[in-house]
């Protein structure tokens, strides 16, 4: 066993605590990374921002943290303070209620120079096609980038979700939608994710210190390298930890830049200065001192 991968199971063990023996050299690179570096997902090559400017952090109920703190236009504003850094990726849910805030904030943006990311609780044939309907006209937009099935937990959700996938496929055969896929939220339903030839885009939890994760680390990485090995693109989420890993940001993020399994992330920031510490934190984090 590795240095690192002792490490990550020790980490996993310890929790938060385990940051304090944190190693540097073990995850950073030699590689300077950046927020605003491009990336392509999975096999449509979709664009996107290294971070996405999230906007679910304890999204339930058609809100979050950031539509109860910020409301529609001030949420909308941290989308374009975003792109004004260079984050073109942006990361919203029917769940988390942040449609209209997108829509506010393509006002000030064309369209064609941000990548949207939804997510649907749809599992039939006949709530997709209303979802798809209604998602374009609350985001205001005549396709939608990224679109996932929202947090799935049993094995076997491709049979659960059968119906909602064919008119996602549809969709995407008529330009709606460009790419597709899942968020995942146990290790049953990450691992048939994996297994899925339809998942193109995973999102997926994933920290250093196994908060708000669907299994131990070196697990997780694991299932994230077969998808990557199958051409799909992957998501991290959770990188803070739902906010519990927010004393800790810089060995958060140093651990997200390592991974190899891992092409982009979201980080659900909550206000213009949070956001701006991220950008300015992650070509460090991404390189040895």
């Amino acid at each position: 066993m590795t240095r690192r991968e002792l490490f990550l199971r020790s980490a996993a063990t310890a929790g938060v605590a385990g940051f304090r023996f944190f190693p540097h050299d073990l995850f950073a690179s030699e590689t300077k990374k950046h927020a605003t570096d491009r990336v392509r997902l999975g096999p449509m090559k979709v664009e996107v921002s290294r971070l996405a400017q999230g906007s679910g952090t304890n999204g339930v109920g058609g809100s979050s943290n950031q539509t109860r703190k910020l409301g529609v236009q001030g949420l909308a504003d941290l989308f374009n303070a975003a792109y004004d850094q260079g984050i073109t990726f942006w990361d919203c849910a029917d769940q988390y209620g942040t449609h209209p805030h997108v829509r506010l904030a393509l006002r000030k943006v064309p369209r064609e120079k941000v990548t949207i990311l939804t997510k649907t609780r749809a599992s039939t044939e006949k709530e997709m096609r209303a979802d798809i309907d209604r998602f374009r006209r609350e985001l205001g937009t005549d396709y939608v980038d990224i679109l996932l099935l929202h947090c799935m937990t049993d094995a076997n959700w491709p049979e659960q979700k059968k119906g909602a996938m064919a008119v996602i496929s549809e969709a995407k055969a008529k330009g709606i939608v460009r790419t597709h896929g899942t968020s995942c939220h146990t290790l049953e339903a990450l691992k048939t994710a994996a297994a899925t030839p339809w998942v193109e885009v995973d999102l997926a939890r994933i920290n250093p210190a196994k908060v708000a994760m669907d299994a131990e680390v070196d697990t997780v990485i694991g299932v994230l390298r077969q998808m990557k090995a199958a051409g799909k693109g992957v998501i991290g989420m959770k990188i803070l930890g739902a906010g519990r890993l927010r004393t800790e940001v810089d060995k958060s993020l140093q651990f997200a830049l390592s991974l190899d399994c891992v092409d982009a992330f979201t980080i659900g920031s909550e206000g213009r200065n949070e956001m701006l510490e991220l950008v300015s934190k992650i070509p460090a984090a991404s390189v040895r001192a």
